[in-house]
């Protein structure tokens, strides 16, 4: 029995319908501009497609270097009560704190890469003083365990897509022209994993990874725990609705991301993916509105199992590859100069004609 009601599937698949695709001539017209520069044709690799991209997301209109925000999504689980993470619950209002004071890796990366850092609590369980770097939208104080319960009622997920979607219209409104998803969650690998598994019909053995620094006996319980909640939740072991998947074993988090993504594809915003739980909201983005695909950028590859099966799954190749399974972010804003030079080298490169260099003969 569904336990999805009208209001949070409605509210999504309205902003859903507006994910427009990205057109054809605009990505022909910067692959053309883009073959007349002073380079052999396709000689700057991954960098010409990112180039062509962001051009066609844009329509053009866009500056170097791009005016980018950074929002950390944070909130707690019910499930990690169960043993899944080498970290106590209390570390994400603590890893909050530390986000506040400027001290986390994403501060630093933030910082260096002039990106606009937006902390954002989603469901937390803990208060927080005001803050000028938080953002107050708790829903509840962390979602339910989902080995028990379905992780958010149909009114809790309705609101926490609402975060992202207010979030990612006051971007555009503001004029930012890319946008990265970054998150912070004890326990929310365990919850990316189980909506892994049922998205792209994997095994969780194949999907589920060590997280926060688990051992092979906290990996293997962490497993146990999600096998377990899949019973419960879809016994048939068949895909459901992607909104009934994030109702039942998802995060506050993953839903605020969820909601994040769709509105700012359409709003035709660049957005950067991080790691695996970034990028499993922007799956269950994609299965509602397939055009989200064109407006993702994937930041890198995570160490998680599950990340780069989700990438697949999605269709899209990260940028870097650096071994890393921080979250927060991080990994989305490494990649930020790399866009940002992509598109240097398409503004700023003399073309054959501009420089008087002879082309290619045949």
């Amino acid at each position: 029995m569904t336990i999805l009601q009208p209001a949070a599937a409605d509210r999504i698949r309205a902003v859903a319908q507006f994910v427009e695709p990205l057109e054809p001539e605009d990505l022909a017209q910067a692959t053309v501009h883009l073959n007349r520069l002073t380079k052999p044709i396709g000689s700057l690799g991954q960098l010409e497609s990112i180039a062509a991209q962001v051009i066609a997301i844009r329509r053009g209109k866009l500056e170097v270097p791009l005016r980018k925000a950074v929002y950390v999504f944070a909130a707690d689980h019910g499930v990690a009560h169960a043993g899944v993470s080498a970290y106590p619950p209390e570390v994400t209002a603590q890893m909050v704190l530390n986000f506040i004071n400027g001290g986390a890796a994403i501060n630093v990366l933030a910082r260096q890469h002039g990106a606009e850092l937006t902390v954002v609590d989603a469901g937390v369980d803990a208060e927080f003083a005001e803050s000028a770097g938080l953002r107050a939208m708790k829903v509840r104080r962390g979602s339910r365990n989902f080995l028990e319960e379905p992780a958010m009622t149909d009114p809790e997920m309705s609101a926490a897509l609402a975060i992202g979607i207010s979030l990612a219209e006051e971007a555009h409104r503001r004029g930012v022209h890319l946008v990265a998803a970054g998150e912070m969650g004890i326990g929310n690998t365990t919850s990316a994993s189980a909506i892994t598994a049922m998205l792209t019909q994997r095994d969780a053995g194949e999907v589920t990874g060590k997280g926060a620094g688990l051992d092979d006996a906290g990996r293997n319980r962490k497993l146990n725990v999600i096998r377990r909640a899949l019973r419960k939740h879809f016994p048939t072991g068949q895909s459901m609705d992607p909104l009934e998947v994030l109702c039942r074993v998802g995060g506050l988090e993953i839903a605020a991301m969820t909601g994040f993504v769709l509105a700012a594809a359409s709003h035709r915003q660049i957005v950067v993916c991080d790691g695996f739980i970034s990028t499993a909201a922007a799956a269950i983005s994609c299965a509602l509105a397939p055009h989200v695909k064109e407006y993702l950028i994937a930041g890198h590859y995570s160490e998680e199992p599950g990340h780069r099966i989700l990438l697949r799954h999605i269709g899209i190749v990260p940028l870097l590859r650096l071994n890393m399974r921080l979250g927060e972010g991080t990994g989305a804003v490494l990649a930020i100069p790399i866009i940002e030079s992509a598109l240097r080298l398409y503004y700023e490169m003399a073309t054959f004609a501009s420089a008087g260099v002879s082309g290619a003969s045949a």
